[in-house]
Order: C-alpha cells, then sequence, then structure tokens
C-alpha cells in the first residue's frame, strides 16, 4: 500500500444525524479522506455501534471510501456482511480473535487496506507476527467503545514507539492510524511521533455547531500536513 501522511478518517460515530446530508456534503467538499465507521457488538466492547443498514445508506450517499473500525468478537464470521470494497481500511482487533492470521488472511481477499488494531495496554510486540498480512496498525489511544474520552498520554509517546519498531524492522510501508480523542493538539503531538491517519471525532471536527465543522476541518488539516 502506498504510504498515505496526514489523513483524516471522520468518526461518523459523532455524526448529528438530523443533519446527515450536509455533513457528508461537507466532508466532500473539503476533501475527507475516510468515514469512520465504528462496529461494535455489545460483547467485545460494552457498547452498540453501526450496523450494515447504515454502512449500505452510507454507499450509497457517497464515494468517500470507509474506514471500518471492527470492534466485535469473531470478526472472520462477519466480514461478509460489510460489503466490503478495495478502497476501504478495515481494522481488526488483535484481542478480538484467537485465530487473528487465519481472520486476516480472510480480509485479504477484499483486497482492501488491512489494518490491525490495538488497544492502550496491548504491547507494540503484537504486530511482528502478522506484519506480512498488514497494511498497518489502529493504535487506541483510549479504549474503546464509548466517543468523548479522553485521551491515554501513554499511547502518545506509544505512537513513537511503535514508529521505532516499524523502522527498526524496516517495516517502511506500515500505516499508523490513531483513534481516541484526536483533537488539534494531540494531533500535532501525534503527528510529530509518527501517526498517518488521524480519526476525528467530538474532540476536533464534531466539536460545534455544523456551520463550524468546515473551518474546524481546515485547522485540523493545518495541523497534521
Amino acid at each position: 500500500m502506498e504510504k498515505q501522511c496526514g489523513k483524516i478518517s471522520a468518526s461518523m460515530m459523532c455524526a448529528d444525524m438530523s443533519k446527515f446530508k450536509e455533513t457528508i456534503r461537507i466532508f466532500e467538499k473539503n476533501k475527507i479522506d475516510y468515514l469512520h465507521i465504528d462496529v461494535m457488538d455489545g460483547n467485545f466492547v460494552p457498547n452498540f455501534g453501526i450496523g450494515t443498514d447504515y454502512l449500505r445508506f452510507l454507499r450509497q450517499l457517497t464515494s468517500i471510501p470507509m474506514d471500518i473500525h471492527l470492534m466485535v468478537t469473531q470478526p472472520d464470521e462477519k466480514l461478509e456482511w460489510l460489503d466490503i470494497q478495495p478502497s476501504d481500511m478495515v481494522s481488526i482487533h488483535y484481542e478480538s480473535t484467537f485465530n487473528l492470521q487465519r481472520t486476516l488472511d480472510k480480509l485479504n481477499l477484499y483486497d482492501c487496506s488491512v489494518m490491525l488494531a490495538i488497544n492502550p495496554a496491548t504491547p507494540i510486540y503484537v504486530v511482528e507476527e502478522v506484519h506480512e498480512y498488514i497494511d498497518g496498525v489502529n493504535l487506541l489511544t483510549v479504549n474503546p467503545g464509548f466517543a468523548g474520552q479522553k485521551i491515554i498520554e501513554r499511547c502518545i509517546d506509544k505512537t513513537k514507539r511503535l514508529k521505532d519498531y516499524f523502522y527498526e524492522r524496516k517495516y517502511k510501508n506500515l500505516l499508523i492510524e490513531v483513534d481516541g480523542n484526536v483533537s488539534n493538539e494531540n494531533a500535532f503531538l501525534l503527528r510529530a511521533k509518527g501517526a498517518d491517519v488521524f480519526v476525528a471525532g467530538s474532540s476536533s471536527i464534531f466539536h460545534g455547531d455544523i456551520g463550524e465543522m468546515e473551518n474546524k476541518i481546515l485547522q485540523l488539516k493545518s495541523v497534521i500536513r
């Protein structure tokens, strides 16, 4: 996969449903790179998230690629529900399956970008045995399941350690996505530590009225690019 730097993935979990189409038009105008879709089953995380009907609706509404974050148990059994496209990015949690390699193999059949998601307390060395199966790591900077959490500050340094880990092992093309309280201030720090893709939610582009959204996007872009 071609190295991507300073990409924005808009967290649709934070979108105002009453202004949905207007929000998508703003994203298209401002060339948002991905729509971040949190799929949660109430089992792997204590919350329910976006379902398959929502995904189908989004695909009818826009051609912006999906960044599908699967926070579900047995993800290999659920991939076929998602209508995964080659332009999509899909994250599988290391902690969600006992058969990670088999799950990544199955996901690679869709020819999408494959990301390994890891929780804040999961060590970075778990990447070693599967690095050939993935395009990058989705580094959770909060514990998954709910929007609006404060960043776990240790994860800022963890981003740098992950970047160094890639460099030392010559994993040159692996991306780092950061997900959780990516405010402008935190995005600046995470960019300096080596992050490539930024999940933007209630602490950045969705903060405030929709009339402020375009300016919020431009502010975030100025920080990460």
